[in-house]
């Protein structure tokens, strides 16, 4: 298989593709007659509609094309004479100098609405909505981090790694459950505390499963027989079927306000079956996606789709605010009861309406990123990356990811205040992976010359 795959850019960009679908697709708004703007939770709501989720919850592709991805780029990385500091910095600074910039624009944002008087809320629902899709930026930047470790398992131990890790998750996914039932679970007391923190562990055990995963899918492991991958569809459906039906867990694979235990925080064993039957199902349609991808008007549809994949992902969530502003502060919008037949027709003109308003935002965006792409090539840290530059560069990822990982979980105006901790975290820790120091000689950028040098330019999954 070829340094680059068509196919790996076709997931990467079919995962963000469906990221935003689905999230303009459950963000229903309601105005109320005193002029607030609600958002009800879709999926409370509407408990049926938890059932869309098995085909929206996506993200497992993009952590196994990442996986093959990085398992290519670090490998011939290493081959280079590059160190392993060198490598993931050069990787982080394509993933945190355009989030840093958002994050910027966005707490500028809202520290001006603060000063302004806005309803604290307001300003902690739109800060909410702007930051709901950076789950996704801790556990990936950790994974790349951890990267050279994990490939290093990989060429000892192979499909054992995946295996080892698939099974602890499960353990953990147990013990949470267990924790719960007991009374404990949920921060209640110093067991249900362990229990807590023990469970975190499963962003990386459960993401790292369907990581690891790619290096073995781009060493051939998985598609040498067909049964493989045959077997991985059926027995991570049977058990997700199982968990579910039988089990404890939610069908539901995105967090839904008040089940206990849920899906995804932190992923549960539930969660990790299904990944393992959408990595099956996914290698058993690659030859003829494969043939699809052949087409000229495909590829250059991927293509497109994969170049801005960062600012869709990023500022995805921008034409809500705007659609709200225009039509819902206004009143214009029309309203029906939410959820009855007239709203979901309603659901085609807004995702028509959101598509037009993101096309622009990217299309006024582009000065921006060719900027931040101008930047993270001169800032880059050197692939020699060694010593004490290392530890600081290994710092700022642990700063930077804890700081993602608040904005994740709390949004950017939490309780309507700035969130100034957060937001000095960021901006020390990225600030210390873009300069860590002067590398030593020796080991060229192969991150440079596979991607094109810049940092920002647009492809999410290269980025990471």
């Amino acid at each position: 298989m070829g340094s680059r795959d068509r196919y790996v850019d076709f997931l990467r960009a079919w995962a963000i593709a469906l990221v935003v679908l689905g999230h303009w697709l459950i963000t229903g708004l309601i105005r109320h007659p005193d002029g607030r703007i609600t958002a009800p939770e879709l999926l409370a709501t509407l408990p049926w509609t938890q059932w869309l989720t098995l085909g929206f919850q996506i993200m497992p592709l993009f952590f196994l094309a990442g996986g093959h991805a990085a398992s290519g780029s670090w490998a011939r990385s290493r081959a280079g004479g590059a160190t392993a500091a060198g490598w993931v910095g050069q990787r982080a600074v394509r993933l945190l100098v355009p989030v840093a910039a958002y994050s910027c624009l966005v707490l500028l944002a809202v520290g001006v609405s603060s000063a302004a008087g806005v309803d604290p809320g307001l300003l902690a629902l739109v800060g909410w909505a702007m930051g709901m899709q950076f789950w996704f930026l801790p556990v990936y930047l950790l994974l790349s981090g951890l990267t050279p470790a994990m490939h290093a398992l990989h060429r000892r131990w192979g499909m054992w790694v995946p295996s080892g890790m698939g099974v602890v998750g499960l353990g953990v996914g147990a013990l949470q459950v267990v924790g719960g039932e007991g009374g404990s679970g949920g921060g209640g007391g110093w067991f249900g505390q362990a229990v807590d923190v023990l469970g975190a562990l499963n962003y990386l055990l459960v993401w790292g499963v369907v990581y690891q995963l790619g290096f073995c899918w781009r060493d051939g492991l998985l598609g040498r027989r067909r049964g493989v991958p045959v077997a991985m569809a059926a027995g991570g459906g049977l058990g997700f079927a199982l968990l579910v039906g039988l089990g404890p867990f939610p069908v539901s694979l995105i967090l839904v306000t008040g089940q206990d235990p849920g899906n995804t925080n932190p992923p549960s064993p539930a969660m990790l079956a299904w990944a393992v039957a959408q990595v099956g199902v996914c290698l058993l349609i690659a030859p003829g996606v494969r043939r699809v991808l052949e087409r000229a008007a495909v590829w250059r549809a991927v293509r497109g789709l994969g170049g801005a994949s960062m600012t869709l992902y990023l500022w995805h969530m921008v034409p809500v605010l705007v659609a709200a502003a225009a039509f819902y502060l206004t009143g214009l919008a029309p309203e029906p009861d939410y959820g009855s037949a007239a709203w979901w027709g309603l659901r085609v003109p807004w995702l028509l309406v959101l598509g037009v308003v993101l096309a622009g935002v990217v299309a006024a965006l582009r000065p921006l990123e060719r900027g931040l792409g101008a930047l993270g090539g001169r800032v880059r840290p050197g692939a020699g990356l060694r010593g004490a530059a290392a530890w600081r560069l290994w710092a700022g990822l642990g700063v930077s990811a804890g700081a993602l990982a608040y904005f994740a979980g709390h949004g950017f105006a939490y309780d309507g205040r700035f969130p100034v901790t957060a937001a000095v975290g960021l901006a020390v820790g990225t600030g210390l992976v873009l300069f860590p120091g002067r590398a030593v000689a020796g080991g060229r950028s192969v991150v440079a010359a596979e991607e094109g040098g810049g940092a920002g330019g647009g492809d999410l999954g290269e980025a990471a």
